[in-house]
């Protein structure tokens, strides 16, 4: 196992960055294979801005 620097990189081990990218690749080429059509960025934006809005109000006072 070759050590990483946390300088160069956020994976303890070359094994760990190694796995990511292959399981990053493979949701990526799962998302570009999706039939489904595409959500516009203002469609998605708005759902992004809803949900941190309910987390915030979710959110027990400190």
């Amino acid at each position: 196992m070759v050590e990483l620097s946390p300088l160069v990189s956020e994976f303890a081990a070359t094994e760990e960055a190694e796995a990511y990218g292959r399981c990053f690749r493979t949701k990526v080429r799962a998302s570009l294979a999706d039939p489904r059509p595409g959500v516009p960025h203002d469609a998605a934006m708005t759902r992004v801005r809803a949900t941190i809005e309910a987390a915030r109000q979710n959110r027990k006072p400190e």
